[in-house]
């Protein structure tokens, strides 16, 4: 569907640029940050029919506000820190006193901002504030995007392409992930039997140790192509170094992005699922197949991710392969 498409390729992009700005931040590369004022100042216009601007474009570094909107009546700080200590330091600044009657947003443009919507705030400037509706970040802002109209969805996501770039080993490139795909749909796998050297014990301990019981049955189903899959992975990198490591980081690289945005380790695991679906059907090279087959080529891949330490954590001592 368009609709999984273009939200699937948002959700992605933000949640890429909320884990840049935190990664960086943690060594002090604050670029993104500035930025970023403009950009979520540009997102929240074209979402909620907002008129913000930088206000650090017309006052230079105006303390504690980033962002204003006259017409509304709205002003607002872009922050990577989300905290109940950072949320009144900005209530206290004076230049509240310059925009009496105005709302204040608070936007939070990389950290979950659950809590702080639940939180009460010293307010001495009587700033009109209600944290549960006033406090803004990555995933209510998905939320929004979610339920547009498909007609509203396309034209943010054209606005995204072009803020964001495209990703240019996902959007109608040769991908090595449709390639080795291509390769597999055209094995038959009836035959196939549990690899002897699996070790299915410390598998169990690995799918124990990151919560993944419920979807134990898919990995059990799956995993028993690990040694058709190894095959065809040494085939394929006869073809060029490391094409078989390439597509271990295009599956590592969606593990990590649904990992950064929080969910649960059977969503997550499903979630890799459908976005490695997206980025095979969105490459030039994939030569379409129905999609019961693709789905589970898909699984077979993901599973011998999970399988080989690509993706979820390991338990101490974990070793997929029985030692002889």
């Amino acid at each position: 569907m368009n609709r999984s498409h273009y939200f699937n390729y948002i959700e992605g992009k933000i949640n890429w640029l909320a884990w840049r700005i935190e990664s960086r931040g943690k060594i002090n590369l604050l670029d993104l940050n500035i930025y970023s004022e403009t950009f979520f100042a540009d997102m929240l216009n074209m979402l909620l029919e907002y008129q913000l601007r930088n206000l650090n474009i017309i006052k230079q570094n105006v303390e504690g506000i980033d962002l204003v909107d006259t017409d509304n009546e709205i002003i607002a700080q872009v922050s990577s820190t989300c905290t109940k200590q950072k949320i009144e330091a900005s209530l206290e600044k004076k230049i509240f006193e310059q925009y009496k009657g105005f709302r204040f947003k608070f936007i939070s443009i990389s950290k979950n901002a659950d809590k702080m919507r639940e939180s009460t705030f010293a307010n001495p400037h009587n700033a009109i504030f209600v944290p549960e509706d006033d406090i803004i970040d990555t995933t209510s802002i998905l939320n929004i995007i979610l339920t547009m109209s498909i007609d509203k969805q396309k034209h943010f996501y054209e606005f995204i392409k072009k803020e964001l770039g495209n990703d240019i080993d996902v959007v109608k490139v040769d991908s090595n992930l449709a390639t080795i795909l291509n390769i597999l749909a055209n094995e038959d796998l009836t035959d196939a039997i549990e690899a002897p050297e699996i070790n299915s014990f410390e598998i169990n301990k690995k799918i124990e140790f990151n919560n993944l019981m419920s979807v134990q049955d898919t990995i059990d189903e799956y995993k028993i192509y690990y040694s058709k899959l190894n095959e065809k992975y040494m085939e394929f990198d006869k073809q060029g170094v490391n094409k078989s490591l390439s597509v271990f980081r295009v599956i590592k690289s969606q593990y990590t992005k649904f990992l950064v945005a929080g969910k649960e380790s059977c969503d997550l695991f499903f979630a890799i699922v459908n976005s490695v679906i997206d980025i095979i059907t969105n490459s030039k090279n994939y030569i379409e197949i129905p999609y019961e087959e693709l789905e589970m080529c898909v699984h077979i891949l993901v599973v011998d991710a999970f399988v080989r330490c690509k993706i979820f954590k390991n338990p101490e001592g974990y070793n997929h392969v029985i030692t002889r």
